[in-house]
C-alpha cells in the first residue's frame, strides 16, 4: 500500500450517504422517467435549479412540508415544460446499502476520525429515509458507525453551504485540511475542496474505494 507523508497525512474521512454509501436515486428516478415519458435526468436537471431556493433545497432545511414539497416541486416540473407526481419522487430517494462502502467505512473508522454529511428531508424513516422499517433498521446499524451524523433537515444548513461542513469539522475537532470528503455530486465536493478538504468524486463505488485507499494509505476491501 502506498505510504503517505506524515504532514498530509488525514486525520478525518467524512462520507456522504444517499449516492456514497447508498446507492444513488438517480437510478430511480431515471426508471420514473423513462416510465412516464420525461427526457433522461429531467429530475435531476430541474433539482440543479436556484439550487439554493428551490423546492428540493427548501425541503432539506426543513422549511416546508411534504406536502408544500410537493405542490412547489410539481409546479417547478410544470413551469420547465412536463408533469410529475412529486410523492413519486419522494418513493425514489432511498437507494439500497452498498456492502463495500460499508466495509471500507467500518476499516476507516478503526483508524481515523469519521462524520456523516447528509441532505435529507423530514420523510420516511430515519438520516437516509428509508422507506419500511426493515431497511430503516439496516441503515440505522451503518448509521451507528459514524461519530457524528449531520443531518440537513435537522441543522438548517444543506450542501453546499460551506457552514455544514465547518460544522462537522468542529464536531470532530479537525481542521478541513486534515480530511477527506465522498460525495457523489460536484457541487457538493467544490466547496469541501475551497476550505482545505481532498475529496473523491463516487460514481463506481469501487473505483472510489480504490482511490480512498491511496489518500488513506491503509486497506479498505476484504
Amino acid at each position: 500500500m502506498k505510504n503517505i507523508s506524515h504532514a498530509n497525512s488525514p486525520k478525518a474521512v467524512l462520507w456522504d450517504f444517499g449516492g456514497v454509501i447508498l446507492s444513488s436515486p438517480f437510478e430511480a428516478f431515471r426508471h420514473y422517467e423513462r416510465e412516464i415519458g420525461l427526457p433522461e435526468d429531467f429530475i435531476r436537471r430541474l433539482n440543479a435549479r436556484n439550487p439554493d431556493t428551490n423546492a428540493w433545497a427548501k425541503m432539506e432545511r426543513s422549511e416546508v412540508s411534504l406536502e408544500e414539497f410537493v405542490r412547489l416541486f410539481e409546479a417547478e416540473a410544470a413551469e420547465a415544460g412536463h408533469k410529475l407526481d412529486g410523492w413519486r419522487v419522494l418513493k425514489a430517494i432511498s437507494g439500497d446499502i452498498r456492502p463495500q462502502m460499508v466495509e471500507a467505512l467500518r476499516r476507516c473508522k478503526a483508524a481515523f476520525r469519521v462524520a456523516c454529511i447528509t441532505n435529507n428531508m423530514k420523510s420516511g424513516e430515519g438520516p437516509a429515509m428509508a422507506r419500511s422499517p426493515e431497511k430503516a433498521a439496516a441503515v440505522t446499524e451503518v448509521m451507528a458507525l459514524f461519530e457524528h451524523v449531520v443531518e440537513s433537515s435537522k441543522l438548517g444548513l444543506r450542501k453546499p453551504d460551506p457552514r455544514i461542513y465547518r460544522h462537522a469539522c468542529d464536531l470532530l475537532g479537525v481542521e478541513p485540511e486534515h480530511c477527506i470528503y465522498l460525495d457523489d455530486l460536484g457541487i457538493n465536493l467544490k466547496p469541501a475542496r475551497a476550505l482545505g478538504m481532498r475529496t473523491i468524486k463516487v460514481g463506481d463505488p469501487d473505483l472510489a474505494i480504490a482511490e480512498l485507499e491511496a489518500m488513506v494509505g491503509i486497506p479498505l476491501r476484504g
